[in-house]
């Protein structure tokens, strides 16, 4: 009777002691933030940006016409970019009761809208023109990431169907670098260095694309 009792308190007490173990699989990773930039612009080329970005990494972007379904695909950002974005979103107070827009009326060039959101909750706001410097400098950061991305895609497309239109894709490419609008043009070169060591495109695309992939290699 006595081992009877035992074995009972054992088959008791033994999963208690194993909770302690267990415990760390039980708890939920914490509450990571995502930042979003989205640019409605009807009658434009694209009418709609949507950029994602996780504070603990992950991205996505969304490039396209309205009238097209909507395709996010992953976004590669670097880990300095991604701080300095969540940085001047913590100087807005993460949108929090925040008035962007002038008060007299403009052109329409778009409806921007940041939004912020962590644990649930979230804030937005919505602008088509700003004169605040911070919500101005976030902006060009996404509008850059948008466009670099661009470039990219119509590179790669570029290079796909219609090799003789690359050389006029990559003078696009670099009239932006010149403007210093692309945030990170790096992301670029695996494509510009298949470019250059490909002989199935013309010899000025493949001289332009190696000079731009040693621009940005050299860049300070």
């Amino acid at each position: 009777m006595m081992r009877r009792r035992g074995n009972f308190v054992l088959r008791l007490v033994f999963p208690l002691l194993l909770l302690p173990s267990l415990h760390p699989l039980f708890v939920s990773a914490p509450e990571t933030a995502t930042l979003t930039y989205r640019r409605v612009f009807k009658s434009s080329s694209p009418e709609f940006i949507e950029i994602k970005l996780n504070e603990n990494g992950g991205a996505s972007y969304d490039i396209r016409q309205l009238d097209e379904p909507p395709y996010p695909q992953p976004l590669e950002i670097g880990a300095p970019l991604r701080s300095k974005t969540f940085e001047l979103a913590a100087q807005l107070n993460y949108f929090r009761d925040l008035q962007l827009d002038i008060r007299r009326r403009i052109a329409n060039l778009g409806e921007k809208t940041f939004r912020y959101e962590r644990g649930g909750q979230a804030n937005e706001v919505s602008f088509n023109y700003t004169l605040n410097a911070t919500a101005n400098q976030l902006m060009q950061i996404f509008e850059g990431l948008a466009r670099q991305q661009e470039h990219l895609i119509k590179l790669q497309r570029r290079m796909k169907y219609d090799r003789l239109g690359v050389n006029e894709a990559l003078l696009q490419f670099e009239s932006d670098l010149n403007r210093k609008i692309l945030p990170e043009p790096e992301r670029l070169l695996p494509t510009l260095e298949q470019i250059a060591n490909d002989s199935r495109f013309v010899e000025i695309a493949r001289q332009r694309a190696r000079t731009l992939a040693e621009r940005i290699r050299n860049a300070p």
